[in-house]
């Protein structure tokens, strides 16, 4: 009886929150362009109950599972309708900050030069780099692995290679392999290599010392034990490194564009639209990467917790 209370006072709270969300956001949007102290008050309280709703609907007891999917929904349409309501009650010029409904007009008004672009430096630049980048530190951790005298000598050199600022590197790559999205794809290399070694050797490291002595009790060689037993127990650090250089990739595209590209690219369309003070399309192009970013990264997570179901991590 008193889960079933608790539960419907939760539910109560979700719908009203709800409610007085919308009707405050509706009142705010409303009285476009008041002053600014009236315009702050309503944004902070549209703010306060937004936060409400959202923690409601997270800790929604009589369905869970739908609260657990719902929640980061709700907070970004949340942080959209504050978005567009601070916009239209402050009234701030597009050239500092454009509405979201005015990126979404601009967004499906381009979404033929955004494609174009998404192609040049995602699945060209980016994509390319990142496996290229993850196979070739593949092997050289095993390498690593296998030789006592590359551990010690290439790591350090690693470390190094991994601090060099991407705005360092990314012109002399520029320059070496052309202003195409192969100079793009070799400065994802640079980047996603380093952390990708460090955290596969790290994996390979990630057995106990029972564990190896039984295989050799089973006379396994080196490459059985590291097919069967340590390359398993490697996965959980292989999916966290494919999974930083994957936002590592991204980035570093998207700089590279910055010092030389054709007439194509997303870090092209960024700097040529702030040139023309076009903050709309700006955002446009921050919502492609954001969302390309966004699917590799859950790609990642489902296909980490299909192969690692037998991880701590992974149980529920």
């Amino acid at each position: 009886m008193r889960r079933f209370s608790e539960a419907m006072g939760t539910t109560i709270s979700v719908v009203v929150f709800l409610l007085m969300f919308v009707v405050i956001a509706l009142a705010a949007l409303g009285r476009a362009e008041s002053d600014g102290g009236m315009a702050l008050l309503w944004v902070a309280l549209l703010a306060y109950i937004g936060w409400q709703f959202v923690d409601a609907l997270a800790g929604w007891a009589e369905a869970p599972s739908v609260g657990r999917l719902a929640a980061p929904f709700a907070l970004g349409a949340v942080v959209l309708i504050g978005w567009q309501t601070i916009v239209t009650a402050l009234d701030v010029p597009s050239v500092i900050l454009p509405a979201p409904s005015q990126i979404a007009v601009t967004f499906a008004g381009n979404l033929r030069t955004l494609w174009a672009d998404f192609v040049q430096t995602i699945l060209k630049g980016a994509m390319s780099g990142y496996v290229v980048g993850c196979a070739l530190a593949f092997g050289m951790a095993v390498l690593v692995d296998r030789y006592d005298f590359l551990r010690r000598g290439l790591l350090p050199v690693g470390n190094f290679m991994a601090a060099l600022p991407i705005v360092g590197t990314a012109p002399i790559l520029v320059m070496w392999f052309g202003f195409d999205w192969q100079s793009k794809a070799a400065v994802v290399v640079v980047m996603v290599f380093f952390p990708m070694l460090v955290n596969i050797v790290a994996g390979l490291a990630d057995t106990t010392a029972m564990q190896r002595d039984l295989m050799r009790t089973y006379s396994a060689s080196y490459w059985q034990t590291l097919i069967t037993l340590r390359l398993p127990a490697a996965l959980p650090f292989v999916f966290n490194g494919l999974k930083v250089s994957a936002t590592l990739a991204l980035i570093g595209a998207i700089v590279a564009e910055f010092f030389g590209s054709p007439t194509v690219g997303l870090g092209f369309r960024i700097n040529a639209s702030l040139g023309q003070l076009a903050l709309d399309m700006v955002w446009s192009v921050i919502v492609v990467a954001a969302l390309a970013g966004s699917l590799l990264y859950g790609f990642l997570t489902v296909l980490e917790r299909w192969l690692t179901f037998w991880h701590p991590s992974q149980r529920r």
